[in-house]
């Protein structure tokens, strides 16, 4: 058992470091090119209407730590190092709310920035940035 909360423990670590790299590397990158003001004047908050026609169908991902599918039927699947969740996303006012049953979960403000969509939390915490792309069927 003692071992059990020590994988559960490790692996909170590993998704924030993850989730934190994620973050500090998208920073980077969108710094590098605010300097032309393309990124910025790109970057637009979608609608609730806005994010449920972009999400359905569809796999929020960094292409190498995680993705999150969105299913039509609201179950969201999270796949994170190597670990698979299942749980529902829905649509609140003009938030996306993830729940997977873990700290992380909550409502999310969705900005677009060209190819990249930003989850910024209602709450405390840092965002999650990737890209979105068509969701694999496994």
């Amino acid at each position: 058992m003692h071992e059990g909360l020590q994988k559960v423990s490790r692996m909170r670590e590993l998704v924030g470091i993850t989730r934190l790299s994620v973050v500090v590397a998208a920073a980077i990158g969108f710094g590098s090119q605010a300097s032309d003001g393309a990124v910025a004047a790109d970057a637009r908050k979608l609608s609730g209407v806005q994010i449920k026609a972009r999400l359905v169908g569809m796999q929020l991902t960094d292409k190498v730590h995680y993705r999150l599918v969105y299913d039509p039927d609201g179950t969201l699947r999270s796949y994170s190092m190597g670990a698979k969740k299942a749980g529902r996303w829905s649509i609140e006012k003009d938030d996306l709310c993830l729940r997977l049953g873990e700290n992380d979960d909550g409502c999310y403000a969705v900005t677009l920035k060209g190819q990249s969509v930003e989850l910024v939390p209602s709450g405390l915490g840092p965002p999650l940035d990737g890209i979105l792309e068509p969701a694999d069927q496994n």
